[in-house]
């Protein structure tokens, strides 16, 4: 006799889930006396060896990983300005574009300007100064800290680090810097004195020089002028026609002290007499008779 076939159809064979195995919790301690391995609980401190019972610490058995140096941080460049109100010295990153007076609390300016256009400013920066050759700064009285003139200029300049002037320069009125410098194939000439600190010649200059610092005149350069400076260095090639005078000059040695000037002498003062010390009686009178 058949068997009825029941409605339910058999369930397809599962395969059981994978689970992901769970962190392990323990670690394996070998004991620095007889060297039994026993598991311990993660983070313990010390424990008690089971073959030997005798105490030990985990971190005498498995030491902590050697922390890993830190990189070191990148040091930061910096270069050193002046507040242009107090003159307090600041050592600022090379790259701030601004900063404040840690004395006075006032804005030092810190940004490059490029100058393509007719402007009248007076700048105060201890960044970079261009003026291109289509440039133009009028009635100005700037302090930068470098200048580079391919333009015009009319009013004063005072750059700090560095003056760089090109042939198509044309400057009227004044100018100072630490150090004067004119690029190979390019002339300069300047009719009054140029009182600066130094001065790196690769072109041409014809002007009379005032220096209290190092004058360089590369092997291409061409110097036309009396040099008063503190150094010159004159490469294989350059040429150089005019007086020159090496040394400080006189005015910046340190004065002598002068003669100290002698103590007047004080007169004495005069004794004071009391009243009571002095006769007041008038002398007696003597009469002359005459004789009969």
């Amino acid at each position: 006799m058949a068997k009825p076939r029941s409605s339910e159809q058999p369930k397809a064979a599962t395969k059981p889930r994978s689970m992901a195995s769970p962190k392990q919790k323990t670690i394996s301690a070998t004991c620095p006396k007889c060297g039994h391995v026993q598991q311990e609980p993660r983070g313990s401190y010390s424990t008690i060896c089971k073959e030997c019972r005798s105490h030990f610490r985990l971190e005498e058995e498995a030491p902590k990983a050697s922390k890993v140096p830190k990189a070191p941080k990148p040091t930061i460049e910096l270069r050193r300005v002046s507040c242009f109100q107090c003159g307090t010295e600041l050592d600022v990153p090379t790259a701030a574009e601004s900063t404040m007076c840690k004395r006075c609390s006032s804005h030092v300016d810190l940004r490059d300007y490029q100058i393509t256009q007719t402007v009248s400013k007076n700048f105060r920066t201890y960044g970079r100064l261009v003026v291109e050759e289509k440039g133009y700064i009028l009635n100005t009285d700037s302090l930068v800290g470098e200048a580079v003139i391919k333009g015009r200029l009319i009013g004063k300049i005072v750059a700090h680090r560095s003056l760089e002037i090109y042939s198509t320069a044309a400057i009227k009125g004044s100018f100072n810097t630490g150090r004067l410098i004119i690029p190979l194939g390019n002339s300069f000439h300047w009719p009054d004195l140029l009182r600066i600190g130094g001065a790196e010649i690769s072109g041409e200059l014809a002007a009379n020089i005032q220096s209290s610092g190092t004058i360089v005149l590369k092997s291409t350069g061409r110097l036309f002028g009396d040099v008063q400076a503190a150094n010159i260095v004159v490469e294989s090639g350059a040429v150089f026609v005019g007086n020159a005078k090496i040394g400080r000059p006189a005015n910046d040695e340190p004065p002598s002290k002068p003669p100290v000037p002698p103590k007047p002498t004080v007169p004495a003062k005069p004794t004071m007499v009391p009243k009571s010390a002095v006769s007041t009686s008038k002398p007696a009178r003597r009469t002359a008779r005459s004789a009969d």
